[in-house]
């Protein structure tokens, strides 16, 4: 018999059941074939223990591997990257169980189940997930206690009863070290795989883009303030400028201007906030119109936004200051004003001669923008998310032809005319307004909140933001996406299960906003608790003795938790420890000495290989020792010490040592 005892069909059983509930999850991030795979190959193994077969031979390993691998590349089509990675490992996971000959290989296959369920956090790292987590978490580590019990003699549920008290022993030392220990930035970084990028906004965006956004209830930011929240009429989150248009997609003249910080002065009442924003794939921060941003590497551009050198690929929480009435670059350079003023060579003659009419009876910047605001606001422009198609001329088409459209539309056209008339002018994009939520005092700003606004600049006013969709429907400012749109479309018609489009029901309301703050403190608290959230906490705890109390404290508690945990004391005076180092001391005795890291029952088993006469015996010991302690049983504590009598007297008469054997 080999070192290692094989598997029994109650380990198998639970081996099975963690690695079903780590490996549902995360079908929907690697190839949904795999899940066959998963089944075919938990199947065959309950098979080939109920047949107690050896399984497939190398060859035919070999075969499912190198077929495995060529089905993902196929799938994925890259080697490269986190979708790749955790596929692998998956695969791994599921081809292991066609070699679970022992405990040793059960182990293995557990160990990639504790991996497995860490890769889901690179995926999600909600607070629905995490409190998943736990499931299969306590199915690994019963999976773990049920390999070291012995067949029988054991209640069905005593594995799951240990690895719950396991978690429960680790719980003070994990909290320990989620709020001491240094958080570092991550070593590396894996490339995002492209169905990962998150709905959002782009740096080239046509009309139909924010008709998509306003179709989605994916979260985008949260923000809480420090006071009042301000105005839902002045909520309008930028997030970068569009000045360049070719006539039918808006898009930045010079992406990589976010070096140079654009010229602005703080002026009026200021509000203070903190964001906690999404992972989005892009690198741009959302901010309060003017502002200024804490605690993140980002910079300030010369559009007024703020950018990050990395795309943001996690929750990304940051503290700013806005002053919306900020007076921003009085002064505007000629390498400023050219790009804000450009338009196409030709394209939209209709749009450019009504600019022309405007110009003529309106002298003045402020004032043309006054009029195309009455035009909007006066005429018969709608607002929807269905408009008509528009031709190559697509902003003549709007304005003279169409008429229908939401925000973009607006905005470009609005745009489009002040250039025409000689005034600088660019889209802004971002989000407007927020949803409230009562129960954390914060408000939650999703994608169908994107929207499109336009920035003039005038001589001494500097840029001054104004929105021509309020014109048009001043309840999507004032209100809200869903109440504009509630006379003629249905809200997220793409999104039938969603609670949003249920909000008339109270209680269903309240479930959803109750959910959501537990998510928001989730996020706040715990994925937003990084190195400079960590500092900032534990100066204010520790003010001045940081440097010798943290350590010399930490040090203490750890020392303490050492001590209760580990309890070298009771470790010492166990009595079924004595026993199990009673069993040793005989068989070394007989020159059976037990190898480190070699359980109880491997142990054994090599023992009554060398000592047949005894083999019963000592299977008797080690399966009660199994069973009083990984078990719990009172009565295996019993067998144990019965059976170490019996074998002490065996040994005495000397029957059978390693030396008398032919």
């Amino acid at each position: 018999m080999n070192a290692q005892h094989s598997v029994s069909r109650p380990a198998l059983l639970w081996l099975l059941g963690a690695e079903a509930l780590v490996l549902v999850p995360l079908w929907f991030n690697v190839p949904l074939w795999l899940a066959g795979l998963w089944l075919a190959c938990s199947a065959w193994r309950a098979e080939l223990t109920r047949r107690r077969s050896a399984g497939p031979g190398r060859v035919l390993k070999l075969a499912l591997l190198v077929a495995t691998l060529a089905a993902l590349y196929v799938s994925v089509g890259t080697v490269i990257g986190l979708e790749f990675a955790a596929a692998l490992l998956v695969a791994a996971s599921v081809l292991k169980l066609l070699e679970v000959h022992s405990s040793r290989d059960a182990r293995v296959v557990v160990m990639l189940g504790f991996f497995c369920l860490a890769v889901g956090y690179l995926f999600d790292a909600s607070l629905a997930w995490a409190l998943y987590s736990l499931l299969p978490l306590c199915a690994l580590l019963a999976a773990l206690v049920a390999l070291e019990l012995p067949a029988g003699h054991r209640p069905p549920f005593a594995p799951l009863r240990r690895a719950g008290l396991m978690l429960a022993q680790a719980l003070p030392l994990l909290l320990l070290l989620f709020v001491f220990f240094p958080r570092i930035g991550p070593l590396w970084s894996l490339p995002m795989p492209g169905d990962r990028a998150r709905t959002g906004l782009s740096d080239t965006v046509a009309p139909g883009d924010i008709a998509e956004l306003a179709q989605s209830a994916e979260l985008a930011f949260r923000v809480s303030f420090d006071g009042p929240v301000p105005p839902r009429q002045s909520l309008y989150w930028r997030a970068l400028t569009l000045d360049r248009f070719d006539g039918s997609r808006w898009t930045q003249s010079d992406p990589g201007a976010v070096r140079k910080a654009g010229d602005w002065q703080p002026q009026g009442p200021a509000y203070r906030y903190r964001v906690i924003e999404e992972a989005s794939g892009q690198p741009w921060l959302f901010m309060l119109d003017i502002g200024r941003l804490e605690g993140t590497n980002a910079r300030q551009g010369y559009d007024f936004r703020w950018q990050r050198p990395r795309v943001i690929d996690q929750a990304l929480s940051y503290e700013a200051s806005a002053w919306p009435q900020a007076l921003r670059e009085p002064n505007l350079a000629d390498a400023a004003r050219r790009p804000a003023l450009a338009l196409p060579a030709q394209g939209n003659p209709r749009s450019r001669e009504l600019a022309q009419t405007l110009a003529a009876a309106t002298p003045e910047g402020p004032q043309r923008v006054q009029a195309l605001l009455r035009m909007f606001n006066q005429q018969d422009f709608h607002y929807t998310l269905r408009p008509n198609p528009l031709g190559a001329d697509s902003i003549d088409g709007f304005l003279f032809d169409s008429r229908r459209g939401f925000c973009l539309h607006y905005a470009g056209a609005m745009t489009f005319l002040l250039r025409a008339m000689g005034v600088p002018a660019r889209i802004v994009i971002g989000y407007q307004g927020g949803e409230f939520n009562p129960r954390g005092s914060y408000l939650s700003v999703r994608q169908y909140d994107a929207h499109a606004w336009v920035e003039y600049w005038a001589p001494g006013l500097g840029w001054t933001s104004v929105d021509p969709t309020a014109a048009v429907a001043p309840q999507r400012v004032e209100a809200g996406l869903a109440e504009a749109l509630a006379a003629d479309e249905p809200f997220l018609a793409g999104s039938p299960f969603s609670a949003l489009r249920y909000r008339q029901f109270a209680w269903l309301n309240e479930l959803r906003l109750g959910w959501e703050n537990l998510n928001y403190g989730w996020e706040r608290w715990v994925l937003s608790y990084q190195e400079a959230q960590q500092r900032q906490w534990l100066s204010q705890w520790f003010a001045g003795y940081a440097s010798w109390v943290l350590p010399l404290g930490g040090g203490i508690t750890l020392l303490i938790l050492a001590l209760a945990l580990l309890r070298p004391a009771r470790r010492r005076t166990d009595p079924l420890l004595r026993r199990f180092q009673a069993f040793e001391r005989m068989l070394g005795r007989h020159g059976l000495l037990r190898s480190p890291g070699e359980g109880p029952h491997a142990f054994a088993a090599r023992a009554s290989a060398a000592l047949p006469a005894q083999a019963q015996t000592i299977q008797a010991f080690a399966q009660a020792f199994g069973a009083a302690r990984y078990g719990a049983q009172a009565q295996a504590d019993r067998h144990a010490q019965l059976a170490l009598q019996v074998l002490k007297r065996q040994l005495r008469q000397g029957r059978h040592s390693p030396h008398d054997r032919s």
